[in-house]
């Protein structure tokens, strides 16, 4: 069957994690586009202020304070987007974090607290979400990570819930299509992007965490997402070196094994100082409605891959552009060490 997705203008879309980083981003960049929005994360302050901002510049925005560890907390965001706008079009499962750190040095309890964030975060919504969408239909979109398709060393918990998550959409997606639903589902596969994400993180390194460059711009994962509220995608990689991440982990393993041992404990180390509120993913939310991380890394501002991707017409582009893109990564990161 096919699904037939609304322009954005046309358009009710719930973001959670919309305060910081990705969501935020892309709860901008919807707002031009001019889709009202339902913005959900724990920093209500964070909410109430980007609700103001958008209404200032002509949107409509509606913000709802949200623990996506709690079912309760998920299911009242739906029941206020549905009683405010008598529908939601799209839902963005964006909320999510990290823990640094190696497997016997993180408290188990620790990852299981990332699980019920990052995890069953994303089943509540996705839960919710379709049991409106599979009858008034629209789509359903989860922010995964490339990290689902190839390991990284010192964040165990953080790849485990990625895995976790790929299978649950699949799965999710080939139920409702068995149903002939009308849902897109999407799972987003993002490489590192340059958001507050690493400040936010918790680490049982000896210094804080961050990724080798290059990094991408939250606008191109935004892009993505905002792309398959309005087209049916299945998935979606971002950033060229995703691409090239993704290959390693699932055609050859072993040397994804190598280059994780080579580069990432100690590219995933930075020397910057903390900052109050750092490090605290369970205790507050990241609040200030930060977009970009500023780490001092290499940051590409477009994704020809990616680009390519999303528009058939230049799938001829992306040998090419995603080349040169990764070749150029991957020299930076040699001359980095």
């Amino acid at each position: 069957m096919k699904i037939k997705l609304k322009k954005l203008r046309d358009q009710v879309v719930v973001i959670t994690g919309a305060s910081s980083g990705i969501g935020l981003v892309t709860a901008r960049m919807a707002a031009r586009e001019g889709a009202r929005l339902v913005l959900a994360s724990r920093d209500e302050d964070a909410l109430r202020h980007l609700e103001h901002e958008l209404g200032s510049s002509g949107g409509e925005a509606f913000a709802v304070p949200t623990d996506v560890t709690r079912y309760d907390d998920v299911k009242r965001l739906a029941d206020r987007a549905l009683n405010r706008f008598g529908r939601f079009d799209t839902w963005i499962n964006n909320a999510g974090g990290s823990v640094y750190g190696r497997i016997l040095d993180v408290p188990v309890e620790e990852e299981r607290k990332l699980f019920e964030l990052n995890y069953w975060g994303m089943v509540y919504g996705s839960r919710v979400a379709a049991q409106h969408l599979q009858y008034s239909g629209g789509a359903l979109i989860n922010l995964g990570s490339v990290a689902s398709d190839s390991a990284i060393p010192l964040q165990a918990a953080y790849c485990a819930s990625k895995h976790a998550i790929k299978a649950f959409t699949d799965i999710l997606r080939i139920e409702l299509e068995k149903d002939k639903a009308p849902v897109s589902v999407t799972l987003i596969k993002p490489t590192a992007i340059d958001t507050p994400f690493f400040k936010h993180a918790k680490t049982y390194m000896d210094a804080q965490p961050v990724e080798p460059s290059p990094m991408y711009a939250p606008e191109i994962v935004a892009e993505a997402v905002l792309h398959a509220a309005q087209e049916p995608v299945r998935e979606l990689l971002v950033g060229d070196m995703a691409l090239v991440q993704s290959a390693m982990g699932r055609y050859a393993p072993r040397v994804g094994d190598m280059y994780g041992k080579a580069m990432m404990f100690e590219g995933q180390k930075d020397q910057r100082q903390p900052e109050p509120g750092d490090n605290q993913i369970f205790d507050r939310p990241a609040g200030n409605l930060r977009e970009r991380g500023g780490y001092g890394r290499m940051v590409f501002e477009r994704s020809p891959y990616t680009k390519a991707a999303m528009h058939p017409l230049l799938t001829s582009a992306i040998t090419l552009g995603a080349g040169v893109a990764i070749a150029s990564a991957l020299a930076a990161r040699s001359d980095r060490g």
